[in-house]
């Protein structure tokens, strides 16, 4: 044999050949005699391996023996074109199988979707990349496909190949860094990693950058995943999606950790699985009012007390709570209830496991190489190369994937301000500058417009929420008039102050009157979410009840009226779970929440008034319908810090909504409120009722209204004002009969 050709016997023996499909599978030559085939095959533990024309199966050639650790090889004689085959292995055992060559066929990604990956609009790379099920050229199997453009040599490892890396070396597909093999027979399930030697060297085993699923945790490989199997009922929901405008909807939130909703502590306190939480989060869902679920990451992750926040398996619903079509199952049963499903979503950072994306091929690929750039110190992990096509195109199929494949209804884009600012969170020296010498990170800004201008072009009613933290303008507004192109923004200022607020003792409330009243004045920069989320009841923070102060009594009325003012103020609404029956302790991602609660009077009847208090929300279009607009809202009084009463008004096309919030322990007997209209004015909700732990001071009767010019507005009316309560009133309008036609 030539040099060249025992080196090549070589590197396929040890597994490091970077071009493997040159040297084995089926080969076309041409010899001074005229054209023939080859074959060349490398299986360790085989005795002996026969080639079978799959065209005339009687036409079988036996090949040689070469190298002992099981490489073969053999002349076809008579035959001098490429033909179809499968190889029959005899192994040492003496087990016989048969299978068709991996060596034998094309690549499963074409030079085009290559080329649109390296310019990052291949915006269903998802269906090109990764270990997928699929029939290639005619026969069953997997394709994989890898990014990794430095790295000297990769292997696929697996269950099918006993974790062998000399078995399946794959191959390097030209200038793109992209690598890839198809392996016949491999079926739903098979567990699978990247063994890869990396540009310096070193060995490590990856898991799948795109895999579909993964081994429970402690385990970290990638597993093939069947994804056609499951037949989706939602095609009502995802329509009527389509035609909703959510500023102009109901959406009241109710924020979820699958692992600490609800245990079960009969089995070890394990997980519900999804298949369990479709069957008891989702009617609790529905019973009590919200119309959204928001999911703590569900994507891949290692450690549990990270929240699901440090990811490494992008593509991959966690394995902890079951398979990925029992999530489908999931979220199909969320809409065929009527609830939307958004999932907290991480482009801001990933973890520096050594299994995943960190360093991946020995280089920084998916992060800044200097960690001035390319890391967050407080949180130890690295941040994404937006700038990277590849990269960006990876986060922006990722975004479309989960949107696609699971039919998430919306992505709540988790620490925005961490991407936008070079020196968030980080001294003087630890970050670099733009090119113009500012903070801003202008590459991270152009993905975000590009993802969002990408999800808005889809139309059909997909939502990407923001959660930051800083003035940034224009964060909900569209990229073609300058924004980022979210559809919505968290309002964390609000909530700082609306907790702060809330935390003081009534007698000084006064003193920070404008607290609650400051949000209203920059309310229509943006379209809002108001939201009391996990990070609100962790790190020594206290539990919503815990934050309120006064005795026992007075803690559940202040938490009742804090929302019942949120839920009137203009602004999405969402809420962590356990808030809504006044769970004590802190949230505690190890355990369930303290359904046991419940046995107990204030508990249960905080959960009745957060029931009624949703389902009063979503059935007066007067406290949403209008939220991005100036005529759905008006102070009546907005500065009566004496009394630390705040009034004001929510107005619908149709119908309006007199709010008076009471933050004092003080009742009012004849509490004067200013009204616009002649008219008569009923009671239709008041958190301070006895069912729901109140004193009971309620406005059974009719109010009129008197021509008593009252809070600048030319009438006024008397009201019973509850201590530590909210009272919401609705003037009664008349509405012409429509005659029936003859």
């Amino acid at each position: 044999m030539m040099t060249t050709e025992i080196y090549d016997i070589l590197e396929i023996v040890a597994g490091t050949h970077a071009a493997p499909h040159d040297v084995l599978g089926m080969h076309e030559m041409e010899t001074p005699e005229g054209k023939i085939c080859v074959a060349r095959v490398f299986m360790p533990f085989a005795k002996q391996i026969t080639l079978i024309d799959q065209g005339n199966k009687r036409k079988k050639y036996v090949l040689e023996k070469i190298h002992e650790d099981g490489f073969f090889a053999g002349t076809l004689k008579d035959r001098d074109e490429w033909f179809q085959y499968q190889l029959e292995y005899v192994m040492e055992d003496d087990t016989t199988w048969k299978s068709y060559d991996p060596y034998s066929f094309g690549p499963t990604i074409s030079e085009y979707d290559r080329y649109l990956f390296g310019a990052g609009n291949h915006y269903e790379i998802y269906k090109k990349m990764g270990g997928r099920l699929m029939t290639h050229e005619g026969v069953k199997g997997a394709a994989f496909t890898v990014w990794a453009p430095s790295a000297k040599s990769i292997s696929l490892v697996g269950d099918f190949n006993h974790w062998d890396n000399r078995r399946n070396p794959m191959r390097q597909l030209g200038e793109s860094g992209v690598w890839e093999i198809f392996i016949p027979k491999l079926v739903d399930g098979d567990a699978y990693k990247y063994h890869m030697v990396q540009v310096d060297g070193r060995i490590v085993d990856k898991t799948d950058p795109y895999g579909y699923t993964a081994e429970v945790r402690p385990k970290t490989a990638s597993v093939l995943y069947a994804d056609a199997k499951f037949k989706w009922k939602d095609k009502r929901w995802l329509n009527a999606r389509k035609k909703k405008d959510m500023n102009k909807e109901p959406m009241n939130v109710y924020e979820v950790h699958l692992g600490s909703w609800m245990r079960v502590p009969e089995e070890e306190n394990r997980f519900l699985t999804y298949t369990e939480l479709a069957e008891r989060l989702v009617p609790y869902v529905k019973e009590m009012g919200f119309n959204y679920i928001e999911l703590l990451p569900v994507s891949e992750h290692p450690f549990d007390g990270s929240w699901g926040y440090q990811v490494t398996g992008f593509y991959a619903p966690t394995s902890r709570f079951g398979h990925p079509d029992e999530f489908k199952l999931f979220v199909d049963t969320c809409h065929n209830n009527g609830i939307g499903v958004i999932l907290d979503w991480v482009p801001a950072h990933f973890p520096k496991d050594d299994f995943a994306l960190a360093r991946f091929d020995g280089t920084a690929l998916y992060e800044h190489q200097d960690p001035r750039q390319g890391e967050h110190q407080q949180w130890g992990t690295y941040i994404f190369n937006y700038g990277k096509k590849e990269v960006s195109n990876f986060l922006i199929g990722n975004a479309l994937f989960w949107l696609e494949a699971y039919h998430i209804d919306g992505l709540r884009v988790d620490a925005v301000a961490s991407m936008l600012y070079l020196d968030f969170a980080k001294n003087e020296g630890e970050w670099l500058p733009n090119q113009y010498g500012g903070s801003e990170n202008i590459e991270a800004v152009e993905f975000l417009k590009h993802l969002n201008s990408v999800i808005r072009g889809r139309e059909d009613g997909s939502l990407m929420i923001a959660e930051e933290s800083t003035s940034w303008s224009g964060v909900s507004r569209d990229t073609k008039e300058g924004g980022l192109g979210f559809n919505m923004k968290w309002n964390m200022g609000w909530m700082n102050d609306f907790l702060f607020y809330m935390k003081q003792d009534p007698i000084y409330r006064k003193f920070h009157h404008n607290k609650m009243t400051f949000g209203m004045a920059y309310h229509y920069t943006e379209n809002f979410m108001l939201v009391l989320s996990h990070d609100e009841v962790v790190h020594e923070k206290s539990s919503m009840v815990g934050k309120m102060p006064g005795d026992d009594w007075q803690r559940f009325a202040n938490l009742r009226l804090g929302y019942g003012f949120m839920y009137g103020h203009p602004g999405k609404k969402l809420l962590f779970m356990g808030g809504e029956f006044g769970q004590y302790h802190e949230w505690r991602e190890a355990t369930s929440l303290d359904w046991h609660l419940l046995e107990f009077d204030d508990h249960k009847e905080t959960q009745n008034y957060m029931k009624a208090l949703n389902h009063f929300y979503t059935e007066h279009d007067a406290l949403w319908s209008k939220d991005s607009d100036p005529e759905g809202f008006k102070w009546i009084e907005a500065d009566d810090c004496d009394n630390s009463v705040f009034s004001f008004i929510r107005r619908s096309d149709e119908a309006e909504l007199y709010v008076v919030c009471n933050f004092t322990p003080n009742a009012y007997a004849d509490f004067r409120l200013g009204v616009e209209e002649a008219g008569e004015y009923v009671e239709v909700f008041n958190s301070d009722l006895e069912e729901f732990g109140g004193s009971g001071i309620t406005n059974s009767d009719v109010m009129v209204a008197e021509d008593v010019n009252w809070n600048r507005l030319p009438k006024s009316i008397t009201l019973h004002l509850p201590p530590l309560a909210m009272v919401v009133l609705e003037r009664k309008i008349e509405k012409p009969v429509k005659k029936k036609k003859k």
